[in-house]
């Protein structure tokens, strides 16, 4: 390694999340603020929303609900070829 070109390694560094969970790991800066840990975020917390501004969901769901009910009509057997 060439000296002088790399940054300083921190083993204790703290991370704060803005919940306020916080940990040590190790880093190149000596703390870290975070926006979303695993504690809050909402897919590991199971909390999670999907945000739909154009009904597209509720449009999903009643083309499942539709195609649940709907069977295909039952094709006739072919003539096999002589």
């Amino acid at each position: 390694m060439k000296p002088a070109i790399h940054p300083e390694y921190h083993p204790q560094a703290k991370i704060k999340c803005a919940c306020g969970n916080t940990w040590t790991t190790g880093s190149t800066k000596p703390e870290l603020n975070v926006a979303v840990c695993s504690k809050c975020h909402p897919f590991y917390t199971g909390q999670e929303k999907i945000l739909d501004t154009r009904g597209r969901v509720e449009k999903f769901k009643k083309r499942l609900e539709k195609a649940g009910t709907f069977k295909a009509p039952k094709k006739a057997p072919r003539k096999k070829k002589q």
